[in-house]
């Protein structure tokens, strides 16, 4: 087990840090008690505060549980949730109310203790797992009918009602590599390099730098994939506008979906004004779910549409870059351009 940093620990019980609880207790010599770094009693002096790693630990150094806080039960809600998620993952149609009841929990209480853990509701998680679990079965199914069965469904009702919008294309089409679908697509040079720039009827469904067209034949080999016409074009050049003038605020209709998590990451890149940059520490809990801060790097990752959802304005705690795509020489290029650091 990592050693507790205790000036680290005294920032986070300072600041009420949430994301803190669980990792440590905070015992206070002059009261004999112990407290999750949350909790709101007043702060004593710094001088009487030590740190253990748990509350077992604080308990055998003779201190005993604050009664406002309740730093035990925080076990105790890291346990229901994971056992929620399991219990989802079994059977998704579980309600809220048979949910709670099965980690024995209020369901109004449960419901905002599963959405502060996890950043979506216990329904949104079933739905996005449920989706996620469609469009692997429709890559290796013989049918869709299979694959509705395979994901979980109770029957095509349920699949098109609650999956299909989230694939982005019909599903037959995600089962056919994009079979029916238009994708128009154009390269346009940049002061950063070749920049594609391919939509569908919906709009931009991927940007990206150093690509081309072969890159979205690969990526959907039966669909329709061609040269872009007047109508992508004025597109593109908002596209371009967006990297060479990236202060300026840019409207573009985007066709991109994601797991419930990375949409609202991509969500809150978007919210990041220009010149401005976020942590992924930051990120994970403006998303929903503070203890996601690796997720949330992965969403950076996984964004489809490059300095339209401005993943490059994400930064690693210490403040260093962390990864792009792209290369850091255009991360910090499209940084410098927009006044960020």
């Amino acid at each position: 087990m990592t050693p507790l940093d205790p000036d680290s620990a005294w920032a986070a019980f300072a600041a009420r840090d949430r994301a803190a609880d669980g990792r440590f207790v905070v015992a206070v010599r002059t009261t004999g008690i112990y407290c999750k770094p949350s909790c709101p009693a007043r702060h004593p002096k710094r001088e009487n505060v030590g740190f253990y790693p748990d509350g077992a630990a604080a308990r055998a150094a003779g201190y005993r549980a604050c009664l406002r806080c309740k730093p035990d039960e925080v076990a105790r809600d890291r346990i229901a949730v994971a056992t929620a998620v399991t219990l989802l993952t079994q059977d998704p149609d579980l309600s809220l109310a048979g949910l709670a009841a099965r980690v024995g929990y209020a369901p109004h209480h449960f419901h905002r203790l599963f959405k502060r853990a996890t950043g979506v509701t216990p329904a949104a998680w079933a739905r996005g797992r449920r989706a996620a679990d469609a469009a692997l079965s429709l890559t290796e199914e013989k049918t869709v009918t299979d694959a509705i069965y395979a994901a979980g469904y109770s029957g095509p009702s349920r699949f098109y009602a609650a999956a299909a919008p989230r694939l982005g294309m019909a599903p037959s089409a995600w089962a056919r590599g994009g079979a029916g679908v238009a994708i128009r697509w154009t390269v346009a040079a940049t002061s950063l390099g070749p920049l594609l720039i391919a939509a569908t009827d919906k709009g931009l469904c991927r940007v990206a730098f150093d690509e081309t067209g072969d890159d979205l034949i690969h990526r959907f080999p039966a669909a329709t994939v061609e040269p872009g016409d007047a109508a992508l074009a004025d597109l593109a050049a908002q596209v371009v506008a967006a990297v060479e003038s990236p202060a300026r605020d840019h409207q573009l209709p985007l066709d991109v979906r994601g797991t419930a998590f990375q949409e609202a990451v991509w969500r809150e890149l978007a919210r990041i004004p220009a010149g401005e940059t976020r942590t992924y520490t930051q990120l994970a809990a403006a998303a929903g779910n503070p203890r996601a801060v690796r997720a949330a790097g992965s969403a950076c990752g996984a964004n489809h549409l490059a300095v339209v959802v401005p993943c490059h304005r994400a930064k690693r705690g210490d403040g260093t870059l962390g990864g792009y795509a792209y290369g850091l020489e255009r991360k910090q290029a499209l940084l410098a351009r927009e006044g960020g650091d």
